[in-house]
């Protein structure tokens, strides 16, 4: 069945369960039918209206906190775009036949970001369930032991809450340092030599998804030549980010001594088995002659350069491709290759945030990749670097990082 057969308003009115879609103002922009008649609401008292002036707190209540719960993670959700699962709120409900008169509710909330095509956030999915008549079930409706277990989860749910904003701070405050000391670390754009070269870094989503990805362009000693590098830690963090510099530090002054490629990253193997957290540490390297018109490359454990021909022709250099960093105890010389190129062509470096997804063979991501540049031929650098990120990131942003790097040769 094609997705253009299915009516997916049809769909989302008859989803079982109160389910509403909000703007990022709390606005709402529509709610389900399961909506409408579990709040006792018509349409028109919904949808356009604030969600807080559809449903106030009961001023009866001068200790709830469920509106202001309420409000804070949908707000969470619009600003880093992640999934919220709520703890149990109270949060009283008027009664839409007796204006006035407040029903003692309780819900569980979850809240969930719609991304549009610019990967911001467009809408927030509102779905919540009503456990009011199963708490009180527990005690029965006037039951003096229903009361206590209603106190009793309202309270620890209110510490839940308060825990998870702690902690939610406490790792947004870490991914702001960690984002903050790769960037630090990460060579500026700029040109090598006389060559142009466009460079991209794109952090991952999530609150502790700041990973190790790096990258690096050199001039080398002798000749009209120049390195350029990508590689990957593992991990997330702070500690990824502090072994990330650490590695294209050392690669950056080896590869101005090495005989080439293979050497260079002989050595940062080496260094990789005295440094903590480096381990698995994938890289590869390459040296561009661009007087000889040749590319010599080596690789520990990462994808495949790309090399965009000036006829569209994409080429992956994978002859020369070894275990990652500190991968054998005892290391041995790592392979190396060498290819030709033609004035104009691209080579394209990159992270494995680029191409890599859950639940899909590698090929399919290095085949997409190539379609990308294939289509952008004779595009500069740094258009192509844009169109790429644009056409294979998600909307919403990956799960891992990107590094990429675009080199006119």
């Amino acid at each position: 069945m094609k997705d253009a057969s299915i009516d997916y308003e049809a769909v989302f009115k008859g989803l079982p369960g109160m389910v509403a879609l909000l703007t990022p103002e709390l606005v709402y922009a529509d709610v389900n039918e399961d909506f409408l008649r579990i709040s006792g609401r018509t349409r028109e008292q919904v949808v356009g209206r604030y969600i807080f002036d559809v449903f106030p707190e009961n001023p009866d209540n001068p200790t709830s906190k469920g509106m202001h719960n309420v409000q804070t993670s949908m707000r969470r959700v619009v600003a880093t775009g992640e999934r919220d699962t709520m703890a149990l709120q109270r949060y009283d409900v008027e009664s839409p036949e007796r204006p006035g008169q407040w029903e003692e509710r309780y819900w569980s909330p979850v809240n969930a970001p719609v991304f549009g095509p610019d990967g911001k956030v467009v809408l927030v999915v509102h779905r919540v369930e009503e456990v009011t008549e199963l708490i009180r079930a527990r005690g029965g409706p006037t039951g003096g032991r229903a009361r206590v277990l209603e106190a009793e989860l309202y309270t620890r749910g209110r510490e839940l809450q308060e825990l998870n904003d702690r902690l939610r701070q406490a790792h947004a405050r870490e991914r702001e340092v960690a984002l903050a000391l790769q960037e630090a670390m990460l060579p500026a754009r700029r040109q090598v030599g006389d060559q142009r070269a466009a460079v991209r870094y794109r952090p991952a989503v999530g609150a502790l998804n700041v990973c190790g990805d790096w990258y690096d362009l050199v001039e080398l000693v002798g000749g009209n030549r120049i390195g350029v590098s990508v590689g990957d830690v593992v991990g997330h963090g702070l500690e990824a980010a502090g072994v990330m510099g650490q590695l294209r530090s050392a690669l950056t002054a080896t590869s101005r001594v090495a005989d080439g490629p293979a050497q260079a990253l002989d050595v940062l193997g080496r260094y990789a088995h005295v440094v903590n957290g480096a381990e698995s540490a994938t890289a590869v390297t390459t040296f561009i002659d661009f007087d000889a018109h040749t590319i010599t490359y080596s690789s520990a454990g990462h994808p495949p350069p790309a090399l965009l021909h000036p006829d569209g022709r994409v080429e992956f250099l994978d002859r020369a491709t070894d275990p990652p960093l500190d991968a054998r105890p005892s290391p041995i010389p790592r392979p190396e290759a060498r290819i030709t190129f033609t004035e104009g062509a691209t080579l394209v470096l990159y992270t494995d945030g680029l191409i890599e997804r859950r639940r899909e063979d590698i090929d399919t991501g290095l085949s997409r990749l190539a379609d990308s540049l294939s289509r952008h031929l004779g595009a500069d650098p740094e258009t192509l670097a844009d169109a790429v990120l644009l056409e294979l990131l998600p909307p919403g942003g990956a799960t891992d990082d990107t590094a990429l790097i675009v080199v006119r040769l």
